[in-house]
């Protein structure tokens, strides 16, 4: 959607129609009136001024935080003499967070022994581990409607042709043509094919699998459409038609907008999710900083003392989902980093996220104990070598081990340049060893990761 909140006539999508003879305006099944309604309150609601969207989040805050007291074990006991109805957003951030390991040990007694009616079934969910500590969740109908309403709006304020075919390069699917784009889209709108490729496939057939469907949209990891840009280049291949890149669940190199843009002439849109929440914040239309999408949930971002931060000031992400009865999650310290932004100017009052910096283990831990989250764009390795692809690791507080995809070995002469690079981009002098593959794989969730530091990180 543009700025006027109005969808322009060339991207004005095509209702898809459940009754026989009647085309227009379309009639919809239940489950897309469902969503139908949710996108006409988020349609009014994001323009809302910060403190109106405020206030709807704290009353919903309390229909959450009397149920979590009365019906969940975890929180009867420091719930039970809190002032609910009289509940402001000081008393709020007095509450205690709930940290991964917590929800992780504490599966039963997170649990509501009283789902609300009307909410549908509950079933069990697992993240991905990508931390080493996969956790189970509880959710239900209307929490996954909220992430398919989300959806939706992520498409419109693209602003996409839903006639257009959409590629789909991810996990859990096989590869395969489809008469439309899936759920949620194909449950409210009529759109146009769509194709899927595991993303465990080799990016040299993922490249030729794109150009010969040759599609209008491509969403995939982050670092998989680096690697199928970098590709792109290196092999001089465009895609015609394709007029935007979509990413999720890895935080974006500084260099990929770049890069991908150098490729095939299109900017990315990226989205914010995790499994225990569902969607967190969406690229704004205007802007490459994000919107929290604040009818679905509270974000925090605090400092290590527990203080909100401002804009510019980077903090750790706490999570409350406002709509999950089956398993609340109050002040869910998800384990990322992200940076608070300054007010948009494209008129939405839903608060700014300017950087998703990812996780704890993402950040570089210096000898002096200082800490940061290095920056290793593909220009540094390109300037000295054909480097395909690098994972960098911290194995112990004044090492590194560098793995990398190269057709030979590295020189000595390159093996220096690079070190001094590393050196300026980490901001010590690591002793790096140097190992040569063939391949770096995937881990099981298929997430990538260029920097991990296996050493713990105190606070």
């Amino acid at each position: 959607m543009s700025g006027t909140g109005r969808l322009s006539g060339a991207c004005s999508p095509e209702v898809r129609s459940v009754v026989a003879g009647i085309e227009w305006p379309a009639i919809g099944s239940d489950a897309a009136a469902h969503l139908q309604a949710l996108l006409f309150q988020m349609e009014r609601s994001q323009w809302l001024p910060p403190e109106q969207l405020r206030a709807r989040q704290l009353g919903q805050m309390k229909h959450l935080l009397r149920h979590a007291r009365d019906t969940v074990p975890h929180y009867a006991a420091f719930l039970r003499g809190l002032d609910v109805d009289g509940l402001d957003w000081a008393a709020f951030g007095t509450l205690p967070l709930l940290s991964r390991k917590a929800l992780q040990g504490g599966f039963e007694s997170l649990k509501s022994g009283a789902p609300l009616p009307g909410h549908g079934a509950v079933v069990e969910g697992q993240s991905s581990g990508s931390t080493g500590m996969p956790v189970r969740f509880l959710q239900t109908a209307v929490t996954q409607l909220f992430w398919n309403a989300l959806t939706l709006r992520e498409h419109l304020w693209q602003e996409r042709d839903f006639s257009g075919k959409l590629a789909a390069i991810r996990i859990k699917v096989q590869e395969g043509l489809w008469p439309d784009w899936g759920l949620p889209a194909a449950a409210l709108f009529r759109t146009g094919p769509g194709a899927t490729l595991n993303v465990r496939t080799d990016v040299e057939k993922q490249l030729d699998w794109l150009v010969r469907e040759d599609p209008d949209y491509l969403i995939t990891h982050a670092s998989n459409l680096q690697a199928l840009a970098e590709l792109s280049l290196r092999r001089g291949i465009r895609l015609p038609r394709l007029r935007q890149a979509r990413t999720y669940s890895e935080a974006l190199r500084p260099d990929l907008r770049e890069t991908v843009r150098a490729a095939w002439g299109v900017d990315v849109a990226d989205g914010y999710s995790c499994e225990e929440a569902g969607c967190i914040a969406l690229q704004c239309p205007r802007h490459e900083h994000y919107h929290v999408q604040s009818e679905n949930l509270l974000v925090e971002i605090l400092d290590e003392g527990g203080r909100p931060c401002g804009p510019g000031e980077t903090g750790r992400v706490v999570l409350t989902p406002l709509h999950n009865f089956a398993m609340p999650l109050i002040r869910y310290e998800l384990g990322d980093y992200a940076e608070v932004g300054a007010p948009c100017d494209c008129g939405r009052g839903l608060p700014v996220i300017s950087r998703i910096h990812g996780r704890r283990r993402n950040m570089i831990v210096l000898p002096d104990g200082k800490r940061h989250w290095p920056s290793l764009p593909s220009a540094l390795w390109l300037s000295v070598a054909a480097i395909r692809q690098f994972r960098v690791v911290q194995t112990t507080p004044d090492s590194l081990e560098v793995t990398y995809v190269m057709d030979r070995p590295l020189t000595d002469p390159e093996q220096k340049k690079l070190d001094a690079a590393l050196a300026e981009r980490m901001g010590h002098a690591f002793g790096v060893v140097w190992n040569r593959v063939d391949a770096i794989e995937r881990s099981p969730n298929a997430k990538f990761e260029d920097f991990v530091s296996l050493l713990p990180v105190a606070g």
